[in-house]
């Protein structure tokens, strides 16, 4: 968001692209997300061969040296900070769900 914001305040319009210039799998947001839970994701999780995409690009990088140079960007959670934030707010929200039905059916 703090990447937008500095981008909508330059006097003049152009493209930038945030990046943290690392590369990550969708194993590696699994691990980060299961493990924040306690569980391992490949005893709950299938892979169908079938619905991979094999044309896709194997390695993608995403270079933010602009938004660094002009901006005064760099990116502030990592990976793994912003999977766990996200699992720890869906968290709450499990536990605030269910702390509403305990007292609806009290």
């Amino acid at each position: 968001m703090k990447a937008m914001w500095l981008i909508l305040q330059q006097p003049e319009a152009e493209d930038y692209i945030i990046a943290t210039a690392e590369t990550h799998s969708i194993r590696d947001m699994l691990d980060i997300a299961f493990s924040r839970v306690g569980l391992d994701w490949e005893e709950r999780v299938e892979v169908d061969p079938k619905l991979l995409r094999p044309a896709e690009v194997d390695y993608l990088y995403g270079n933010a040296t602009k938004a660094r140079e002009r901006l005064g960007w760099a990116p502030q959670v990592d990976l793994k900070g912003l999977i766990e934030m996200m699992v720890d707010a869906d968290l709450r929200l499990v536990r605030s769900s269910l702390k509403a039905v305990v007292a609806t059916s009290n």
